[in-house]
């Protein structure tokens, strides 16, 4: 398969050529307005890279016009979450189906648009959900189906990943732009709750900062007290942190889920799947896209003592 890519220069776009290049498949095309781009060398020797999206557009129309052997089949797209949109209506417009990183879009309604053009065009929009081919997550969610439907769990998702000064200055820090840190640090988190828990019944915010936030959710089968954070002192707070950059923590009834390794190899094994038209689709993201928008808009309350995230007492 011929791939495109958007959004070279990024934290994440190794990972992508990584399973571009596991999955046999060849990288054509790249685009990113930052060139330092050294890192497609690694991986492909052909690729004709543009600074400039409208080139990119132009030499990935005319490969398709002219029915060239390197046309592009999918487009995978590591661009700033707000432009994700315009980035998969690229794709389906030049004959391509998508692979977007996540957040797959910011609002609701921008997926009931997209699914619109994909049905117009005939190609397909895939999102990355990686942590639901982690094995860990998928022994969780088979004991969860082997439980009464009536059972709920109490759950604790305490997630701190420091940021620089640079992140607040950078799109990441603008939340029209990254979605803030409910979207753009704990979506993957969100997805993986309601995909195991069920449906939302009760969305909570307790602490809305520029460098945290934390709240509690009812699911279907679950009660969650969660912490975000992008504030190195946070670490400190952490009473089972030894060392590192970055705390994950999801307790289940007072147990540890040990999801700490695991993590290599997960978007080539999410290529795999989705080459074989297997990958997560629009319907497998929306829960997580709409549980996002409603903490990015939901008012701040004062907590009852038995939703409030430990950490929120100790800052």
């Amino acid at each position: 398969m011929n791939f495109a890519l958007i959004g070279a220069a990024g934290y994440i776009a190794p990972r992508h050529l990584k399973a571009i290049k596991d999955t046999g498949s060849n990288l054509v095309a790249a685009v990113d307005p930052f060139d330092s781009v050294g890192i497609l060398d690694r991986y492909f020797d052909d690729v004709d890279y543009f600074k400039e999206f409208e080139r990119f557009d132009r030499h990935i129309e005319k490969l398709r016009r002219k029915k060239s052997p390197r046309t592009i089949d999918y487009v995978s797209i590591c661009s700033p979450n707000y432009l994700h949109d315009a980035h998969i209506r690229f794709a389906l417009r030049v004959g391509a189906d998508a692979i977007c990183e996540k957040p797959l879009v910011l609002n609701p309604w921008n997926i009931d648009a997209i699914e619109e053009l994909a049905q117009e065009t005939g190609h397909n929009v895939y999102t990355v959900l990686q942590l639901r081919l982690h094995p860990a997550v998928i022994s969780l969610k088979k004991e969860i189906e082997k439980e009464s439907s009536s059972e709920k769990h109490d759950i604790e998702l305490t997630y701190i990943t420091p940021r620089g000064k640079w992140y607040f200055y950078s799109w990441k820090g603008d939340i029209h732009k990254s979605g803030g840190l409910a979207t753009n640090i704990g979506i993957h988190f969100f997805d993986l709750l309601t995909w195991i828990f069920g449906n939302v019944e009760v969305v909570e915010v307790h602490l809305k900062e520029q460098k945290k936030t934390a709240g509690f959710l009812g699911l279907e089968r679950a009660n969650i007290k969660w912490f975000l954070s992008v504030d190195r002192d946070d670490l400190k707070k952490c009473s089972q942190y030894s060392s590192g950059t970055t705390f994950r923590s999801i307790t289940i009834d007072d147990k540890e889920i040990e999801f700490s390794k695991g993590f290599d190899n997960l978007h080539t094994k999410l290529y795999e799947i989705t080459l074989q038209g297997k990958g997560f689709t629009t319907d497998d993201v929306r829960p997580s896209i709409e549980l996002a928008y409603q903490i990015r808009h939901a008012e701040l309350i004062k907590p009852e003592k038995r939703r409030l995230h430990p950490l929120l007492n100790r800052i």
